[in-house]
């Protein structure tokens, strides 16, 4: 199986502790991800062995993502492992406070693609629209702190 990295960093405009409360409220998340409603599956989302969903689509078109969290260190990091059908890998979230009122984001996602070269083959057809997606919704968090 072989996986492949995207990396994509956001300045937010507000302090450490802010970030981290706005980027572990699973499902405010739906307020900023774009096209994407999020929800706690297991867990309260404040520890280890939570569970969250997310569904990213229109209408019914589109892909559950399941994600177990696998790390917290408040208010630095949140850590993922992507459980689903379509999705695999490994996600995080890392926050640097940069003055009293930036943070760095730094979003990580670690895919992993199946079926071989036809697999990499679609990574590398639907990489610029999920970058893009993301990009797009790191923005949009942003500009709600």
């Amino acid at each position: 199986m072989r996986t492949r990295d995207v990396k994509l960093k956001v300045m937010l405009p507000t302090d450490i502790d802010s970030a981290y409360a706005a980027i572990t409220n699973w499902s405010k998340q739906s307020d900023w991800m774009l096209s994407t409603r999020v929800w706690l599956s297991a867990g309260d989302g404040k520890t280890v062995g939570s569970e969250i969903a997310a569904f990213t689509g229109v209408w019914k078109l589109g892909f559950l993502d399941t994600m177990t969290i696998t790390k917290l260190a408040p208010p630095a990091l949140v850590e993922v492992l992507h459980t689903g059908k379509m999705l695999r890998g490994e996600g995080k979230f890392a926050l640097t406070q940069v003055s009293v009122n930036q943070t760095q984001f730094d979003w990580f996602e670690r895919v992993e693609i199946p079926f071989g070269y036809l697999g990499l083959a679609v990574w590398w057809l639907i990489r610029p629209g999920f970058t893009l997606g993301v990009w797009y919704s790191l923005r949009k968090l942003a500009k709600t702190l």
